[in-house]
């Protein structure tokens, strides 16, 4: 008895200590400690936004990026109506990132009829708006209905992952696949497929964990690892360089979406059990 009573001592103070380490991202109060940017609307009848200026950093005409009240707790809501991000002003390296999202209801042109779409944007870099017009340089941790987990390189962002070839340009992450190099505008492309599926249905909360460690990541959804990805790295003057820090930034891709618990904690090593 005392032994155990011992043991849940020492356990509670440990993890009193651990959580004392966690830094709360979004305050569910406000925005602050986060930039809004927004890229050029689309037209009504198309995706062409030739001249068609974004409209910019730190303004939301439309208040895509707000904090609501929903399940009875304040949340981060991105309604998804204009496309681009809202990024920590701050810049991250070697760290553990998790948080809750949840698909909301509405979606937007041109999306209307496409899955619920997001994305957590990590090592985001340089100019807003690099990707598309919408979004920083940066590594994606996917958010999307039935494909969360997935990598997409933004903007010239690249990472080795480990992988199977399925088909002429599918590649599905296996820890015991053949490592590939995934870069935009080469024959392997910037998109890896996750392996396997951890994500609730539709409506319900589902938690996030991303590590971060020198330039190797982990994609974890509700505790189940989608990806190990290695050698982080982009071009700089042609030149490949580590890319191993930078800001985080929360998608808006024409999709609801709802985000709460968004903390993040410096690491001084990967999780041992990641397998």
């Amino acid at each position: 008895m005392k032994k155990a009573f011992f043991l849940f001592i020492i356990a509670f103070f440990v993890r009193t200590k651990i959580n004392a380490q966690w830094q709360t991202l979004f305050n569910t109060k406000n925005l602050k400690g986060w930039d809004t940017y927004l890229g050029p609307q689309f037209p009504t009848d198309g995706v062409d936004r030739t001249g068609v200026l974004p409209i910019g950093l730190n303004i939301d005409p439309k208040k895509v990026f707000t904090v609501v009240e929903l399940d009875g707790e304040k949340v981060m809501k991105i309604s998804g109506e204009n496309f681009g991000g809202i990024s920590t002003k701050k810049e991250f390296e070697n760290y553990h990132l998790t948080l809750q999202f949840k698909w909301g209801k509405n979606k937007f042109h041109p999306k209307e009829n496409s899955k619920f779409d997001s994305g957590v944007l990590y090592h985001a870099n340089g100019k807003h708006g690099a990707d598309w017009g919408f979004w920083m340089q940066s590594q994606e941790f996917q958010l999307q209905e039935g494909d969360c987990g997935d990598y997409w390189g933004c903007a010239g962002a690249i990472f080795d992952i480990p992988a199977v070839k399925e088909g002429e340009k599918k590649f599905r992450y296996s820890k015991t696949g053949e490592m590939y190099t995934f870069e935009d505008k080469t024959s392997i492309g910037r998109h890896c497929i996750k392996n396997s599926d951890a994500e609730k249905p539709t409506g319900e909360w589902n938690t996030l964990d991303l590590y971060c460690f020198g330039d190797t990541a982990i994609h974890v959804i509700n505790g189940k690892v989608n990806m190990v990805l290695f050698h982080s790295k982009h071009k700089v003057n042609g030149q490949y360089e580590p890319l191993t820090k930078g800001k985080i930034q929360l998608q808006s891709e024409g999709a609801e979406v709802y985000y709460k618990n968004i903390q993040i904690q410096k690491i001084k090593a990967l999780p041992g059990n990641f397998e």
